[in-house]
């Protein structure tokens, strides 16, 4: 929930403990203490704040906006139904058999937006966040040959075609395993 200039600070203090989560933008998300508390970064810095102080202000200076908002849909959602832990070594290469519908399609994002909530989940420290979107690309991935992954990763070849011929040859039994 975004924070409008239409709350003053004596009404904000009378509902549940809760902080704000200001984005890199400058944008502040009302977030409810335990939605908030699944990020161990959130965690640690409320964990010294007194609540008569009010709402605590957590600046997220590497989170747009937007992923933030996703990051708190998760968090939020996560609250009601947690997500099957994901099970390493994977029982399956299709996400729908690894966690439930709901975390399935919030990852079905664009790739960009999936990039961005891995930094975040990592940024925030949120385990299961990291998890989930990290399975996603990993499941994204798998199985494309390098030149679609360097150019996803936007990653430029270093190697000369004789290099990359040798390196495909010396790797040639990693290929066949993923198969």
């Amino acid at each position: 929930v975004l924070v409008s200039d239409n709350f003053s600070s004596s009404e904000l203090m009378i509902r549940a403990p809760f902080t704000l989560q200001v984005s890199k933008e400058g944008d502040a998300f009302e977030v409810p203490l335990e939605v908030a508390r699944m990020s161990k970064l959130v965690r640690d810095t409320t964990d010294e704040a007194d609540p008569d102080d009010g709402p605590q202000e957590i600046p997220l200076s590497a989170v747009k906006a937007t992923v933030l908002a996703k990051v708190i849909e998760y968090c939020t959602h996560y609250q009601t139904e947690n997500m099957n832990p994901i099970q390493t070594p994977l029982k399956s290469s299709k996400l729908e058999d690894l966690v439930q519908t709901w975390y399935v399609e919030f990852v079905k994002v664009e790739q960009i937006l999936l990039f961005e909530m891995v930094t975040a989940a990592n940024y925030m420290d949120i385990k299961p966040l990291l998890d989930l979107t990290c399975l996603a690309v990993a499941i994204m991935i798998r199985g494309k040959p390098a030149d679609e992954l360097r150019k996803m990763f936007n990653i430029s070849n270093d190697f000369s075609p004789e290099e990359e011929a040798a390196v495909r040859e010396e790797n040639k039994w990693g290929e066949s395993a993923d198969r």
